[in-house]
């Protein structure tokens, strides 16, 4: 397979916004956050909007040139964060200012984030439903951990889901072995992927 792949455009934010509401709709830590249908219908897409906000700032989107996937990563320093993480919060305050899950996600998950060393953060990939499984996720991603070999740079990721782990670890991701518990909820699964020679 051939795809053509691009950087987003700051123009296009909400189109990858709704794009990853679409993908994300059913996803297991999703129904954790808003567990009410029609609740999540009406906020699900401005709360995933802050993560489109933030690779767009700080890092990069890149997405299939007909706008069915999108890969947004970050390039993360070694060594601890300066300062508090702010995103958590903004999650909250522009998705459900009520729902403290919203905010509790981003938390728990950056408490497992590592920091020995420099790295590319997959910090979301999405595929339209009616697009998925055709593997243009597995290609969306390639070039970039291609580069991370070629550099020496570790690459990591949570999976949100057993069928997503799977997938990623065919990619040569690995458990890190400390999942992320969310409480009364599913697991999410920090992965590490060491660059290969």
């Amino acid at each position: 397979m051939v795809l053509e792949i691009r950087r987003a455009e700051r123009s296009e934010r909400d189109e990858v916004a709704e794009l990853l509401d679409e993908a994300f709709h059913d996803d297991p830590v999703s129904g954790w956050v808003f567990p009410d249908p029609e609740h999540r219908a009406a906020v699900h897409g401005r709360f995933l909007g802050v993560f489109v906000d933030v690779a767009l700032a700080e890092g990069r989107i890149d997405r299939t040139a007909d706008g069915s996937a999108a890969a947004l990563w970050l390039r993360i320093p070694a060594g601890e964060p300066e300062g508090e993480d702010e995103v958590p919060a903004r999650m909250r305050a522009e998705a459900d200012p009520d729902n403290e899950r919203c905010e509790l996600v981003g938390r728990l998950t950056g408490e497992l984030h590592p920091t020995a060393e420099e790295h590319e953060y997959l910090l979301m990939i999405a595929v339209a439903p009616g697009s998925q499984g055709r593997g243009l996720g597995t290609e969306l991603i390639r070039p970039v951990l291609e580069r991370c070999d070629r550099d020496g740079v570790p690459a990591y990721l949570e999976a949100s889901s057993e069928r997503s782990k799977r997938l990623y670890e065919r990619l040569g991701f690995a458990f890190t072995g400390v999942p992320v518990r969310l409480p009364d909820g599913p697991l999410m699964w920090p992965m590490w992927r060491k660059p290969r020679g």
